[in-house]
């Protein structure tokens, strides 16, 4: 279970989230309180454990404002099974379309890989060992029995073999082919339709032990073999049974579910069709956000703990249309303010892998040396306000449509410019935005 990061303070969460966020600070300081209220109720009495339940998060605010980047980042901090769900995917129980309750699967999914990861870290040592001796079964015969050969030719055996295992560990064989047998699995069956998503809990499973495994013999190098030997002896070390257990447990207690869009699940009023199933959504959800047992392939989990955090822009509907029983489920609200021009030139060069930094980064491999002056920072980010004040305002991701215009002549003569430098100042910016930026219409389009 991941373990480095859950204990960082509600400051020091903040000031993390600050190295890639910019702004908003609301949503940081409740995001950080709510991921040390978890850590603090492990330190409970086991009987008040059951009793504290998160507080969830309901993030209100224009898209391209951070909310999204908010809630990954938090849980790439803390090393938490994340996963972002769009509500809108969901319809209610009878009606085509996915229901709520894969999410919970789709979080067990995540949760597997990361405990996964942690365990195959544990074998890794291990599991070379074992490949690097069957490389050497592959290189040399192994040692014949000892009634089918004289002392002399068993010793002469093991000298061989010790000789063969110091060229390999000295990387000497790294080019000899080798032979080896390779598992490929066979297709899975895909199936769809309205209901049969309940149906995969041990189907696939079920399948893949009918299913007839393809092994190959196929040639490869020294270094290719090994690996393949290495991913093959760490499966076999795995335990799976104790990985799934820990990984419900995992998602069960540090679980954390980005619903995105919302505000798309409110019915509108006077309208039948599919706003009817939109109000029967949120229905299904409430069950899942106050907390029931899912059944999955792997066991059964348990929502009790996993947090929540749910987003949308909320333009045509209010939080409060939402139903009253899943407004209560959400008792942190934060509003996210919209992007100032300082904003945006602070997006443009504080975070560590800020936008700028990735395109003189991706010219640095043409050996294109770009640099950004103060007031060319200024300007794009005045065009990237301006732009979003007259047509949609879409947030910081203006500036990716910005950048590329911007720098579309570049990229495209970068291989024929080698060892050149660029100056990308006021001027430059003006020169390729301007007229698109005045006409209303052609921003609308291009930028």
């Amino acid at each position: 279970m991941p373990k480095a990061n859950q204990e960082l303070t509600p400051r020091e969460i903040v000031k993390m989230l600050d190295a890639d966020i910019v702004g908003q600070n609301d949503a940081k300081r409740a995001v950080a309180i709510a991921v040390r209220n978890r850590w603090r109720r492990k330190h409970l009495p086991a009987e008040l454990q059951q009793e504290v339940s998160p507080k969830n998060i309901l993030m209100i605010g224009p898209t391209g404002v951070g909310k999204t980047e908010i809630a990954r980042r938090l849980a790439k901090l803390t090393g938490a099974p994340f996963i972002k769900i769009e509500a809108t995917k969901f319809t209610e129980v009878g009606y085509y379309g996915r229901d709520v309750e894969s999410m919970i699967r789709e979080l067990v999914d995540n949760a597997i890989g990361i405990v996964r990861e942690t365990e195959k870290e544990k074998v890794q040592d291990e599991a070379k060992s074992r490949a690097q001796r069957r490389l050497l079964d592959q290189l040399i015969s192994p040692r014949p029995p000892h009634t089918a050969t004289e002392p002399e030719e068993q010793e002469k055996h093991e000298r061989s073999r010790q000789r063969m295992k110091e060229m390999l560990e000295a990387g000497q064989l790294e080019d000899r082919t080798v032979e080896l047998t390779v598992e490929q699995k066979s297709s899975p069956v895909m199936l769809g339709g309205m209901g049969l998503e309940q149906m995969d809990m041990d189907l696939q499973g079920m399948l893949e032990k009918i299913m007839p495994k393809n092994s190959t013999r196929r040639e490869m190098t020294v270094a290719d073999a090994r690996k393949v030997l290495i991913e093959q002896e760490i499966e076999a070390l795995l335990d799976k049974e104790r990985i799934h257990d820990a990984a419900i447990k995992l998602a069960e207690n540090l679980g954390m579910i980005f619903l995105d869009e919302i505000d798309k699940i409110v019915a509108s009023e006077g309208k039948g069709g599919t706003d009817v199933s939109r109000q029967g959504v949120q229905r299904d959800l409430l069950p899942i956000v106050e907390g029931t047992t899912v059944q999955t392939k792997y066991g059964y989990v348990n929502t009790d703990h996993i947090m929540f955090i749910a987003a949308g822009a909320f333009h045509k509907v209010s939080p409060s249309d939402l139903m009253p029983e899943l407004q209560g489920r959400f008792p942190i609200r934060v509003e996210l303010t919209d992007l100032t021009k300082e904003d945006f030139v602070r997006i443009l060069t504080e975070p560590k892998s800020s936008l700028t930094r990735q395109y003189v980064e991706l010219m640095k491999t043409e050996e294109v040396l770009v640099n950004f002056t103060d007031d060319a920072l200024e300007e794009i980010a005045s065009y990237a306000f301006q732009v979003n004040q007259t047509t949609q305002n879409i947030g910081a991701r203006r500036l990716y449509t910005i950048l590329e215009r911007l720098l579309e002549e570049l990229s495209f003569e970068a291989p024929e410019m080698k060892y050149a430098t660029v100056e990308v100042n006021a001027s430059y910016v003006k020169q390729r935005l301007d007229d698109v930026s005045k006409d209303e219409d052609l921003s609308r389009f291009i930028l």
